[in-house]
């Protein structure tokens, strides 16, 4: 009779595969993508470094694993604060504001998963991430545009354009640093405003919009 797995084991293997990836994160936070590897992630999640290479074989499955896990709840992020929003205009600020927020909650891990100086196969790995944000920019360009809300213009093109100049405004070398919350969430508003007046919106109403956008904590 093949073996099945008891409910309660698959819950084990379950949370001993989110310890693991819940190390890698707090390591990226700390030191970037050179800081996750195999022996310093068992050292944080408590396990055998042996058991760490049961789930993944090697570092570059397990940056893998990290950067999927955190597309996933950035885009789902981005889904519900454009969700709640009260039209198309005002989903495509909140979209935006939101990834500026998250990433400067958090700006050493954004910094390791967007842009990061790292070996060609990892960054492989982290384009899907940079594309996944792109395609949830354009979704929201092009139903502004639809509504007759924003000037015609190429989503495939602008979305993209978009979220570089939101990274290099956020963590790039040159992003300025906040140092208490409201520095922070003027900073946030800021970039908010240039990206919709980028996208074709006049200044006055960009900046009801951004005042409009609750931003989630940091």
């Amino acid at each position: 009779m093949p073996y099945r797995r008891t409910d309660n084991v698959a819950r084990k293997l379950a949370a001993r595969h989110e310890a693991i990836l819940s190390a890698a994160q707090a390591l990226a936070a700390e030191g970037g993508m050179a800081a996750v590897q195999i022996a310093p992630v068992a050292e944080r999640a408590g396990i055998a470094a042996g058991t760490v290479y049961r789930y993944f074989p090697a570092k570059t499955e397990l940056v893998a694993a990290l950067v999927a896990a955190r597309s996933e709840a950035e885009i789902a992020a981005l889904d519900c604060a454009a969700a709640a929003a009260p039209g198309p205009l005002s989903a495509l600020a909140a979209i935006i504001a939101t990834f500026a927020a998250r990433a400067f909650a958090n700006r050493r891990l954004a910094f390791a998963l967007l842009a990061e100086a790292v070996e060609p196969e990892i960054d492989a790995m982290r384009a899907s991430y940079r594309s996944a944000l792109a395609r949830a920019f354009a979704g929201r360009i092009r139903t502004a545009m639809a509504g007759g809300h924003l000037p015609p213009q190429d989503a495939a093109l602008a979305a993209p354009a978009l979220l570089g100049a939101l990274i290099e405004g956020l963590i790039g070398p040159l992003a300025p640093a906040a140092e208490d919350a409201a520095t922070a969430g003027a900073q946030v508003q800021a970039l908010t405003l240039l990206a919709l007046c980028a996208l074709g919106l006049a200044d006055t109403r960009a900046r009801g919009l951004v005042v409009q956008v609750k931003l989630p904590p940091g």
